[in-house]
């Protein structure tokens, strides 16, 4: 049973590493908060796994733990004690945890200095980190169509990789196939097409799954800007102030219109 100071760790260990999810989840109602703490809590140990150590093969040891974790709660094992393991395991189905594995595996792209090999490899990242973490997400609320969740998914990862970029070309990583400003406008373009398309397909998102698209509430206004200023990435441009991004986060979880 998930008690109060499982999820509490978990939400203050969202509120360290990610400030705008932890916002969208606490715009949600309390019982969806206690999905969705565990949920993104594992994924910011799984995102900062490689970059704790220059080993690669202890960041290695580091993601299988975290896959391990995931196979114990799948196989209904007793899960190894860790103040997110846990409320994890309380948080999502087996089936769930199966398709969790896919975003660790992912995260080995952040190990290596390898670039993507092509813009469907980058497309393929994408979908395997924040499309899997999304649908998990509101899979673990309430029933909503996977494709109409992963386009959503789609623009917010790639709106979060914007914002990631100049920290990654700083830590000697080759965030893009093509850097270049047409190229990155384009890839904008393509991340608001579709958001505007799972947004088109709303009602596939039942009232019950809703609350973990509130994660969405700042794509679409950074990946605008990244289109129409895309020099605007590599030098770190694209956040709005946090008095007007909180002002969007209320309207949207008002309204419920992600």
């Amino acid at each position: 049973m998930t008690s109060a100071p499982d999820i509490t760790a978990c939400a203050q260990l969202v509120e360290r590493g990610d400030p705008d999810r932890f916002l969208a989840v606490m715009a949600a109602p309390p019982s969806a908060r206690v999905k969705l703490f565990p949920l993104y809590a594992f994924n910011i140990e799984v995102a900062r796994a490689p970059w704790l150590t220059q080993e690669s093969i202890i960041a290695e040891m580091r993601l299988q733990w975290w896959r391990d974790a995931l196979t114990e709660i799948a196989t209904g094992q007793p899960v190894r004690p860790h103040e997110v393991t846990t409320p994890l395991a309380a948080a999502i189905t087996s089936d769930i945890a199966r398709a969790l594995d896919s975003l660790i595996e992912a995260r080995r792209w952040d190990i290596y200095r390898d670039p993507f090999e092509d813009e469907a490899a980058f497309a393929a990242h994408l979908d395997a980190t924040s499309g899997t973490l999304l649908w998990a997400a509101a899979a673990s609320l309430g029933p909503a169509d996977e494709v109409t969740v992963r386009d959503a998914a789609y623009a917010l990862g790639l709106a979060n990789w914007f914002r990631a970029i100049p920290d990654l070309q700083a830590r000697g990583r080759i965030p893009l196939v093509d850097g270049t400003h047409a190229a990155v406008a384009r890839l904008a373009l393509d991340g608001l097409a579709r958001l505007a398309r799972a947004r088109s397909r709303r009602r596939s998102v039942s009232t019950a799954a809703a609350p973990a698209m509130l994660a969405c509430w700042e794509s679409e206004a950074i990946l605008t800007r990244a289109a129409r200023d895309p020099g605007a990435v590599g030098q770190g441009r694209l956040d709005t102030s946090p008095a007007r991004k909180r002002l969007t986060l209320m309207l949207r979880a008002a309204s419920g219109v992600w």
